[in-house]
């Protein structure tokens, strides 16, 4: 059997991450059977599925770099054929058409309610003769199409991750609408329908759809076909244990991207999210994770967002890159907070600023704050610089850097030709090295905290800012 799985978005929303991490379920199965990926976009919701959403799910697919086989396929291409299906089970008898009015479903709720029943369907309109069916609608009323669901009845099937799960139909919420008045399919009828034409081996999909599936299993069988096997995967939650939601920082991939996050790292750590692979290793390409990926290795038990676990990786991810690749990785962001990348000396220096902040980001939207004294003139002062600043002696300290800098004839611009000056210095001035040190990098950065001080004082040299940052400073302390 040739494995066939489908990641199903709906384009109501952008791109969740919660469909990101079953997309990348379904893309590790595939691969690790050498099967087939298929994308189904669901937009049978004509009201609520939008063009943008649909954008923002194929581009966040894309930048994580989730590869489909097949589609994307869109259900509202396919009307047609899920019509047939429904007159099909209407020649058959398994479906009818029903014309209760909502307001009649709402006084049946609420007497259930007052009855302390659960609200379910009293299928009313099964039997309807076909008088009655012409008296609805001479009043004018347009039926929806319903499946019937047989009572009482057990359904089961045996989940990939689950187990053994078992339904009895006395709890689906009797015979279940298939299609609207309009003609348009509702989502049980429509996925089951797809999953038939489209060979589905295996339905990889969030547990909050394990009370689908009973109802879905009898739509297969109701027409001639066995059901795939299912796997329903946990929820992702917050740390507190509630469902993750926009306070909590972010829910859309497109979030995360513009959250300085690495495409290799997000999609790393939601393979992380309830599986784990056999040797224990948790920084891996999902090239690798495929090779190893099973069922038996996810858990049951919902999964708890950790923003210091994916913070973590995240630099783990920028530490491998290349300068070369961290510049094309930060240049956007870069771009973003205004600086005019055009004006830096050259694009070794870029890197070189690159590797310099590697180590000190955990997203790349920190590359902005950490390299403004780089990228930026003039700078601006922290108050703990001022501070550092108007110290005793500083002031000189900061004019003789100034002086022996500009009479400096350095062969080259490196930390090994700038280190004596600043050696020289602080002979010269009498005053230890640290202060020195720190009293330098708050006139040449701005701030008292940053990255290497003298690999930061070559790059501000290179670009021929370092000496009008030590002029600037006498002019401020003047």
């Amino acid at each position: 059997m040739t494995v066939r799985v489908r990641l199903a978005p709906s384009p109501t929303g952008n791109l969740h991450i919660g469909t990101a991490r079953t997309a990348v379920f379904n893309w590790l199965y595939a691969r690790h059977h050498n099967g087939t990926f298929i994308l189904r976009i669901e937009d049978t919701d004509r009201d609520r599925s939008l063009p943008r959403h649909t954008r923002n799910i194929l581009a966040g697919l894309a930048w994580l770099g989730l590869d489909w086989d097949e589609g994307p396929i869109y259900q509202s291409r396919r009307i047609e054929r899920y019509q047939a299906v429904v007159e099909q089970l209407l020649d058959q008898g398994l479906a009818y058409r029903c014309y209760v009015s909502e307001a009649e479903l709402e006084e049946m709720r609420i007497a259930q309610k007052a009855a302390g029943k659960a609200p379910r369907y009293d299928n009313r309109h099964r039997f309807l003769t076909e008088a009655q069916r012409q008296a609805y609608e001479a009043e004018g009323r347009q039926p929806v199409i319903r499946f019937k669901i047989e009572e009482p009845q057990e359904i089961s099937w045996v989940d990939l991750i689950r187990g053994q799960i078992t339904w009895n139909t006395q709890d689906l919420g009797g015979d279940m609408v298939i299609a609207r008045a309009d003609g348009y399919p509702l989502y049980n009828l429509a996925v089951v329908v797809d999953d038939i034409d489209m060979g589905i081996t295996h339905v990889i999909r969030g547990e909050d759809h394990i009370a689908n599936t009973p109802k879905q299993i009898l739509l297969y069988r109701a027409l001639g076909y066995e059901p795939p096997q299912f796997a329903h995967s946990p929820l992702i939650l917050n740390p507190e244990g509630k469902k993750l939601s926009k306070r909590d920082g972010a829910t859309s991939v497109a979030e995360f991207q513009q959250m300085g996050f690495l495409p290799e790292a997000l999609k790393n750590y939601l393979a992380l999210l309830s599986w784990s692979p056999p040797d224990g290793e948790e920084i891996f390409s999902l090239e690798k994770a495929a090779t190893l990926f099973d069922f038996e290795r996810v858990t049951r038990s919902a999964a708890r967002f950790d923003w210091d676990k994916l913070n973590w990786l995240n630099s783990q991810y920028i530490k491998q890159l290349s300068p070369a690749e961290l510049v094309e990785r930060l240049t956007p962001f870069w771009q973003a907070a205004g600086f005019d990348l055009t004006t830096v000396p050259d694009a070794a220096w870029l890197e070189d600023l690159a590797r310099l902040i590697a180590d000190g980001i955990d997203r790349l939207t920190e590359a902005s704050s950490l390299s403004r004294f780089l990228l930026q003139d003039p700078i601006s002062y922290t108050l703990p610089a001022l501070e550092q600043l108007r110290l005793p002696g500083v002031a000189e300290a900061m004019r003789a850097m100034a002086t022996t800098l500009a009479q400096a004839d350095l062969p080259e611009i490196s930390v090994q030709s700038l280190k004596p000056l600043v050696d020289q210095v602080a002979k010269a001035q009498g005053m230890k090295k640290g202060l020195l040190m720190k009293s330098l990098r708050a006139a040449l950065t701005g701030d008292v905290q940053g990255p290497d001080l003298m690999e930061s004082f070559v790059l501000l040299q290179r670009r021929g800012w370092a000496l009008p940052r030590l002029e600037a400073v006498q002019r401020l302390l003047a």
